[in-house]
């Protein structure tokens, strides 16, 4: 099979082919820090959170938060996230996972305790409701520069997001414009024909450079097999890398480690014609 031609462009290049501000802004962090990985956030306190970001922040293009696993969170957390998104430069992404009509998803979004478009730049949601889910979240984020992410495949075994599952998700996002809707969580470059000049972001979560799975069903692959065999621009790393032995020196080191063979697999993929 030969390469997708969106995996052949750097994606300094891929800048250019997307209108929303924090498709934008994604694309020029990976490529001025030289990074595609993404730390996963997902621990309970928000000291404990916080600890992590300044830990990985360097080595990072996005933090992706579980906002309501926060058993202390508050507004003050959020702010300091965003400010630690601007010292270090990257993007917060609140893995909410919005499958709701698009009146309550709207105000899930903006309103209630998280509050989450006041300090998300990117969310996602699944695709089960149909179309009116990106409707109502568009009308809150798109007026603020934020994006959003379909559900398109899960790592986890056994998931249903698959196949028919997966092209139609496809097709709801070309059908609703990438002014809002900029990208897909999904295991691979989605086979399906684009058009000239679209662009679609893959991120990839369920990466490990070292365990093959967990006991509760999730499934973990190299940076080589996720960016350079299966397309993807971003990995999403959690606990191999937060989860390391030997204190913070240790997880810094662990998240520069994945920053490199992250980027490594995607040199490696711009060769390939």
């Amino acid at each position: 099979m030969s390469p997708h031609p969106t995996t052949l462009l750097p994606y300094s290049e891929r800048i250019q082919l997307h209108t929303n501000p924090t498709a934008k802004r994604i694309l020029e962090i990976m490529d001025r820090k030289k990074t595609n990985l993404a730390v996963s956030v997902d621990v309970t306190t928000a000291e404990e959170a916080l600890e992590v970001v300044r830990r990985v922040g360097e080595s990072v293009c996005m933090v992706k938060t579980h906002c309501d696993i926060i058993e202390d969170f508050t507004l003050a957390f959020s702010e300091e996230l965003v400010k630690l998104s601007k010292e270090l430069d990257f993007v917060i992404f609140e893995d909410r996972k919005f499958a709701d009509i698009g009146n309550t998803v709207s105000l899930q979004y903006s309103s209630g305790v998280h509050k989450i478009s006041s300090w998300a730049d990117l969310t996602n949601a699944h695709s089960v409701p149909g179309p009116g889910i990106i409707k109502g979240l568009s009308t809150v984020g798109q007026p603020l520069g934020r994006a959003l992410i379909l559900l398109a495949e899960m790592s986890s075994s056994g998931s249903l997001a698959v196949d028919g599952y997966t092209k139609q998700t496809f097709q709801m996002a070309k059908d609703a414009g990438r002014e809002f809707v900029v990208g897909f969580i999904a295991q691979s470059r989605i086979d399906t024909d684009i058009s000239d000049g679209e662009d679609w972001l893959i991120l990839s979560p369920g990466v490990g450079l070292a365990a093959k799975g967990d006991s509760l069903g999730q499934q973990y692959r190299t940076p080589k097999e996720v960016v350079g065999d299966a397309g993807a621009d971003v990995i999403i790393v959690g606990r191999g890398i937060y989860g390391i032995k030997g204190g913070e020196q240790a997880v810094k080191d662990e998240a520069e480690r994945y920053r490199k063979e992250g980027w490594k697999a995607y040199e490696e993929r711009l060769q390939r014609q």
